[in-house]
């Protein structure tokens, strides 16, 4: 049986055009849900750290019954607690053998590790899951746009957590530049100015560390390349500073910091980006970098192109000359971005309410704010055909290319990518192009 769930799999993801041609299957219809009377049963893979939060969101709806979860650390922080707060639930430490028997499971939470998203969620989907994953989405551009389709071929019902999308704050400011409120946006500039604590610009430490009875490390590191395993350097979470596993600042905070620029204007694809940055180390990311989008102009933009920059850095924030349409005694936040507009500028700082200044007037205009949602229940409640999800593949996945192709152009500080969206190319400088996608190892998928 696992084999043939396994060669099934396999072929479900051939099928979804790994060359990266332009998807032309409609968007998913939510078809494939359950009875409004039915029970959402429910598969956590990753239940430590975040994937406990996520876990403890999904299940806070009436109508989900948690009935199996999934780690490769069975100690009482990661499995144990999980297993703890619902004993009636499967444990497993592969998720291929959970979806092995995952005949009694509706939709799968996918918590791990960046670089297992991906083939966690293709084999879930293959089988016809709704998924609920982390961001970033996949590790790659290429695995994003699979993601994408294979929701759309299997009429899936799909969520990313950027969970402070349906905060108050972001709907809100979401709101305000639909109603025009500063006008057609000119410019945008965004910032992580925090210090991440997972490491980053260093070399692999020498040696290897005896793997804890609790962890299966082979498990663990998938579809990754093998290494050995060292205490405090890669599980439970400092792997996000590891480009085989994590995709750094960017990766970790672009698609919750992006996402009300992307909602607000509605854009798409990029057309081009450049990033500053410097050299990086073989197997890290670095502590800094600034990445210059330029994405096509849409009804909420004064131009017919747009630029939004990222920069990312210990205390970093956009130069002053960006910042010319504020008033002296504006604040900007420690992270979140600033849209400056033809009548004022908004700030959105990172969970708070947003901040509209008109015609660069020292007092904040007034505004009302929308209610916010709840992400996690609106998924399974979408699950059941009672409501919609607001950050579906379809929406995510322009998103977390975005934020990849970012992590992309870091790697070639100074050279600006030219962005094929339709056919997934980087016309004049393939270099760039093997760190678009990646091949799994024998037997994940």
């Amino acid at each position: 049986m696992f084999m043939n769930r396994k060669t099934s799999r396999r072929h479900f993801v051939k099928q979804l055009g790994l060359a990266g041609a332009a998807l032309a299957l409609p968007a998913a219809s939510y078809s494939r849900v359950l009875g409004a009377n039915e029970k959402l049963r429910v598969a956590s893979v990753g239940t430590g750290g975040k994937g406990w939060s996520d876990l403890l969101g999904v299940a806070a709806s009436p109508a989900v019954e948690v009935v199996a979860l999934c780690n490769i650390d069975s100690s009482a922080d990661h499995l144990g607690r999980a297993a703890e707060r619902y004993p009636s639930a499967l444990t497993y430490a592969d998720y291929r053998k959970m979806l092995d028997k995952s005949d009694d499971i509706d939709g799968v939470i996918v918590s791990t590790p960046d670089f297992m998203h991906a083939p966690i969620s293709l084999s879930a989907m293959a089988l016809g899951k709704h998924i609920f994953c982390q961001k970033p989405l996949t590790h790659t551009v290429k695995e994003a746009r699979q993601m994408q389709l294979a929701a759309q071929k299997q009429k899936l019902v799909t969520q990313m957590c950027n969970q402070i999308q349906s905060h108050s704050a972001y709907r809100t400011a979401v709101a305000l530049v639909h109603a025009g409120q500063i006008g057609k946006v000119l410019e945008v500039h965004s910032w992580q100015g925090g210090q991440p604590s997972w490491p980053r610009n260093i070399d692999r430490p020498a040696g290897s560390d005896p793997v804890p009875t609790t962890v299966a490390w082979d498990l663990w590191q998938g579809v990754a390349p093998r290494r050995p395993y060292k205490t405090g350097i890669y599980h439970p979470f400092n792997w996000r500073g590891w480009q085989d596993y994590g995709t750094g600042q960017l990766g970790d905070f672009g698609c919750h910091i992006l996402d009300p620029v992307f909602k607000s204007l509605e854009l798409t694809a990029p057309l081009e980006l450049v990033a500053e940055a410097p050299p990086l180390k073989p197997e890290t990311w670095t502590d800094k970098a600034t990445v210059s989008y330029v994405f096509p102009g849409t009804e909420r933009t004064a131009g017919d192109t747009i630029r939004v920059t990222w920069y990312d850095a210990a205390g970093v924030q956009p130069p002053a000359e960006a910042l010319s349409s504020l008033p002296k005694s504006a604040e900007l936040p420690k992270a979140g971005s600033i849209l400056i507009g033809e009548k004022g500028s908004l700030i959105i700082p990172h969970v708070a309410m947003p901040k509209l200044y008109l015609k660069g007037e020292e007092t904040e205009a007034k505004y009302d704010t929308v209610a916010g949602v709840d992400h996690y229940v609106q998924w399974a409640d979408a699950c059941r055909g009672e409501d919609k999800t607001t950050s579906t593949f379809d929406y995510s996945v322009p998103l977390t290319e975005t934020v990849l192709l970012g992590t992309v152009a870091i790697r070639f500080p100074g050279q600006t990518l030219k962005w094929d969206a339709a056919k997934m190319t980087i016309p004049g400088f393939s270099q760039a192009e093997p760190f678009l996608s990646k091949e799994y190892p024998k037997g994940w998928m």
